[in-house]
């Protein structure tokens, strides 16, 4: 096929990129903790953590996983916000020989417990605020190892202790558990101080991560992502981005917003394994829903790369002390996991200078896909063009190729495409072609330049700032409330976060109300799934075989 959207590449950007310059991603951080050894490379509650730190407490953290006896290509769960400790503890499982499974750390005890037994993790490494949880389900999973994390463990003596204080007594954020076995961090890291690090032959088909994406079939399911899929996502961008990142004036090192999850997808590639290939310092936001605590810290530092999704943007300017900061060091502001609009992207280009590049991937393409030109001086309202060594086709029903204009499924193909869905060889092959296209589910059109614009979801999937949400998953939890004889879900419009879930119930219970059915959702589902509006009716649309239609209900004109 021909590559039509390469003649809108920006000079200096090259068509293809070499994957094979790393064995895996551990020569890939190695070779940045020996280069980058004297630079920051974390910032967190005014702490930093130099590359030369996070080598030596990766290693010893490594070392320690090693001593349990876990074979190579164990799975090690983390359930952490954005802490020092993180980017240490995914260096410390890829440098051990295991796999990384990212956990959301508010997770409901059904949601953890799926996860880990699917992924069948051996350990975890977890935060105290969340340990509750993982003391509800941890006798129902083949965890053995179980390592507690508190706000305060690498943030320094005095200063640890007092945000520890703070935490725990203060802000009251640590609910009682009791974890039989566990150890915390702070004991494990004293434990690990002799120890020595065995290297592990690492290559391109080991698996480095399980990222969990919703599941059609209604339970979350992994991608796995090799160490090529990261390694080749990594450069893919570090090298689509080189027009924004050299423009004057030129700076020695990169400071990177991170306020967007480690756990997602899109903050573990953009900020902190690109980071780590640039010699970047990622300025990690442990909780980017308080506003006026994230624009503070932004407040101290010169940033250079703020990736977002649009409620991100959004929210920040929507506070008053977001316009008082300093944006003349902002060299490029990317948009991806939902839709930017329009509204935004001209109100952030206005306060900050700065326009939003909206790219466009999912956790199956690790998961940079497409990008708009990082030289962009305005916004496009299109997803861009397939970055390098990448391929973008667009599909009809028969899985064809359909004429450029035309609608049709975007279908993915390049070294950063998953190996495939852990242990779900059927779900795979659903989604994969027979010449290794990886078929995205979402409707797009593709013009003559190569640049394609999503027009429609093929699935019934709901994106919710963002994160995925799967009408499966949800109506087969609201399905078993006793007060509830059956129930559908869909996306509706929410100027907030994109999307939000409305949830219609047929009664069994006369007396079932909205506020019960809430409170069990709660208890069931992290906050993004959670229905915002529930809608009681006497019935369904269904088809002549029983099946319920969602899309009629999508097509009747709802109101919240």
């Amino acid at each position: 096929m021909e590559k039509i959207w390469l003649k809108a590449y920006p000079p200096g950007v090259p068509a293809e990129i070499d994957a094979n310059q790393y064995r895996s991603l551990v020569h890939l951080q190695e070779e940045a903790f020996s280069k980058y050894a004297a630079r920051q490379a974390y910032s967190s509650m005014g702490q930093t953590l130099s590359y030369r730190e996070v080598d030596a407490l990766s290693a010893r953290l490594a070392a320690w996983l090693q001593q349990r006896g876990l074979a190579k290509g164990a799975r090690v769960a983390l359930m952490m916000p954005n802490i020092l400790q993180y980017p240490v503890a995914i260096a410390a499982i890829l440098r051990a020989g295991y796999t990384v499974v990212n956990v959301n750390p508010l997770y409901t005890p059904r949601e953890l417990e799926h996860q880990l037994n699917d992924s069948g993790a051996a350990a975890i490494i977890i935060l105290e605020n969340f340990a509750t949880t993982l003391q509800q389900i941890l006798p129902k999973t083949g965890v053995q190892h179980v390592i507690v994390a508190s706000m305060g463990d690498l943030l320094g003596g005095f200063k640890g202790a007092l945000v520890n204080f703070v935490v725990r007594k203060i802000k009251k954020m640590v609910p009682a558990y009791s974890l039989p076995g566990a150890l915390s961090f702070r004991q494990v890291m004293a434990q690990a101080a002799g120890l020595t690090l065995a290297p592990v032959t690492l290559g391109h088909e080991d698996i480095a991560f399980l990222q969990y994406t919703g599941g059609t079939t209604g339970v979350s399911k992994g991608a796995a992502l090799s160490h090529r899929n990261l390694i080749a996502n990594i450069l893919q961008c570090e090298a689509w981005l080189q027009p924004a990142l050299k423009k004057a004036p030129q700076v020695e090192q990169l400071n990177i917003v991170c306020a967007l999850p480690l756990y997602h997808i899109f903050a573990l590639t953009a900020c902190c394994l690109l980071g780590t290939r640039t010699g970047a310092m990622n300025i990690l936001i442990a909780n980017p829903r308080d506003i006026g605590g994230f624009i503070k810290e932004l407040g101290k530092h010169k940033f250079h790369m703020l990736p977002a999704v649009n409620t991100l943007f959004n929210g920040l300017m929507n506070h008053p002390d977001f316009s008082k900061l300093d944006f003349s060091s902002l060299k490029v502001s990317i948009g991806g996991g939902m839709a930017v609009q329009q509204a935004v992207a001209d109100k952030w280009m206005k306060l900050t200078g700065n326009p939003i590049i909206e790219g466009y991937g999912l956790s199956e393409t690790s998961p940079g896909a497409t990008f708009n030109p990082a030289d962009a001086t305005a916004y496009s309202g299109v997803i861009g063009v397939p970055l390098p060594s990448t391929e973008i086709i667009i599909l009809d029903d028969a899985g064809q190729p359909v004429a450029l204009g035309q609608p049709g499924e975007i279908a993915i193909r390049g070294p950063q495409v998953m190996v495939g869905y852990w242990n779900r060889p059927d779900e795979t092959r659903e989604v994969m072609t027979a010449d290794g296209f990886f078929k995205s589910g979402d409707i797009g059109i593709m013009d003559e330049r190569g640049y394609t614009k999503i027009v429609d979801r093929k699935k019934d999937m709901i994106l919710v700032s963002g994160f995925n949400v799967y009408p499966n998953e949800i109506e087969g939890v609201v399905a078993l409330h006793p007060g509830v004889l059956e129930c559908a879900c869909i996306g509706v419009p929410d100027t907030n976060s994109g999307e939000a879930v409305k949830l219609f119930v047929v009664k069994k219970d006369p007396a079932l109300t909205a506020d019960q059915l809430m409170e069990y959702c709660k208890q069931q589902f992290t906050a993004y799934k959670k229905p915002k509006y529930i809608e009681f009716r006497s019935e369904l649309p269904k088809t002549n075989v029983g099946k319920i239609l969602r899309r009629a209900l999508r097509d009747e004109k709802q109101g919240a």
